[in-house]
């Protein structure tokens, strides 16, 4: 009798506990739709579903479906061009030392990055910044996480010729690929000259990334009406991303991206990992520690994930996220101090999201996250 006395004051205090902490902070607790609901809220057109939680100011798309398996993509990848630039992409001739490919760092084997924090390159040198993905990068306004160059074309450069990359002088790849006979025909092939230029190189290597699409997920095919294809879990996480998780502010339209830069906290000012992102770029004092929005396409197998690559679990970066980032942002008296301080975005909030909504969250993402096709290699380059 005593043990059930006990156990009935402490389950009394518990709930008397709860309900004050629900009274002084209401929006602690989580505010469970339930599931019959949810489904009548998005089991229809994406039309009639309810509009998300963004921000005065932000012009959000709506999700919308990956388009399915393209019927003309066998023959896109015989193309001249196409040809061309998917064997001087696994070709390690492109670098210095005839060891380091765009392959080594983008490699269909992992979604086309690395999976590393920071790529390895020339003479074993880490980069600064996580490898993006080049899943749908035809899709993107602008390219690395700075956004310093503005076509895929203009983008194969940097890689190419940094020390800690490839390490090739850029000037004098086109006259060594030029004394591969097998490639002055596929050059021929492709632009109808057995001259080879660095803007044909380049030109080359972008046709074939453009053909790298992610496959349809089982979200695209709920949005198509498959309305089966996500559990209970998921479509709450789907819902929370759209509403008390914010992340539509960011995160949106097909390719869930706003193809925008942004300080989320993480640039680690006059410390260790410093990067003053899109500032070096601009130059502009409202742009330090500003990086691109990367798309959640995929973003399950595209770990570990943020510009620097620190974190590998998604749960992590949620309750990071759920934090609301805030802590080293700028005081106003740090700004007028050292106008580089960096100000994290306000987009980013305290969210008070419970453990299982985090947990909702990456069900979502598990989601959006498709079955991979595994390009294969060359089984010859040109020689």
């Amino acid at each position: 009798m005593r043990r059930s006395y006990a156990l009935y004051l402490i389950s009394v205090l518990l709930v008397g506990y709860i309900f004050l902490d629900a009274f002084r902070f209401p929006e602690l607790q989580p505010k469970q739709v339930p599931m019959d609901s949810l489904r009548q809220l998005y089991e229809r057109p994406i039309t009639a579903w309810p509009q998300p939680t963004v921000d005065s100011g932000i012009y959000w798309k709506e999700f919308s479906a990956l388009p399915s398996a393209d019927s003309s993509y066998f023959r896109l990848m015989e193309q001249a061009d196409v040809v061309l630039g998917k064997n001087l992409f696994f070709d390690p001739i492109l670098s210095g030392s005839n060891q380091i490919s765009c392959s080594s760092c983008h490699d269909p084997q992992t979604s086309w990055a690395d999976n590393l924090s920071v790529p390895v390159g020339h003479d074993h040198q880490s980069g600064r910044r996580n490898t993006l993905s080049l899943l749908n990068v035809d899709q993107r306004k602008s390219f690395f996480w700075d956004g310093r160059a503005g076509s895929l074309e203009e983008q194969a450069k940097s890689p190419i010729e940094a020390h800690n990359e490839m390490a090739m002088d850029v000037k004098a790849l086109p006259r060594k690929l030029h004394k591969i006979t097998a490639y002055r025909k596929l050059f021929h092939q492709a632009y109808g000259t057995d001259s080879i230029t660095f803007d044909y190189i380049a030109q080359a290597l972008a046709a074939f990334q453009r053909t790298l699409k992610s496959r349809q997920s089982r979200f695209d095919r709920f949005l198509n009406g498959e309305y089966k294809r996500l559990s209970d879990q998921e479509l709450y996480g789907m819902h929370l991303f759209r509403t008390k998780a914010r992340c539509m502010n960011c995160h949106y339209g097909q390719y869930l991206t706003d193809e925008e830069f942004h300080n989320i906290g993480l640039t680690y000012y006059k410390r260790k990992y410093e990067d003053l992102g899109r500032y070096h770029v601009t130059g502009k004092a409202e742009d330090v520690g500003k990086f691109r929005t990367p798309s959640l396409r995929d973003v399950m197998k595209t770990n570990p994930w943020m510009h620097n690559g620190l974190f590998d679990n998604m749960i992590g970066v949620l309750n990071i996220y759920n934090s609301g980032m805030q802590m080293n942002t700028a005081t106003d008296e740090q700004k007028a101090a050292d106008p580089l301080h960096p100000v994290t975005d306000p987009l980013l909030q305290e969210l008070h999201l419970s453990k299982e909504e985090i947990q909702a969250l990456a069900a979502f993402l598990e989601s959006v996250t498709a079955s991979q096709y595994k390009m294969h290699r060359p089984e010859t380059l040109p020689r």
